[in-house]
């Protein structure tokens, strides 16, 4: 019994997921050989601070955010 999402939410959801495939993709999120769990918070933390800043970077360059990949070139 799928419920079809409301047009926003689908819209949030694409984003987070893309967000979280981007940071699997080129931040290796998934790749993480921390021994404790301060240590995966922090290599989990650093990742998603690092993909903010690039967000930012796209954004004030007027680029779009979601490319991530090419922000610094």
């Amino acid at each position: 019994n799928f419920k079809p999402w409301f047009k926003p939410f689908r819209k949030l959801r694409k984003r987070v997921e893309t967000v979280f495939s981007q940071l699997d993709d080129q931040f290796l999120l998934l790749r993480n050989y921390a021994k404790d769990v301060k240590g995966i918070f922090t290599h989990v933390l650093a990742k998603i601070t690092s993909m903010t800043a690039l967000q930012y970077l796209n954004k004030i360059n007027n680029r779009p955010i979601g490319r991530v990949k090419y922000a610094l070139c």
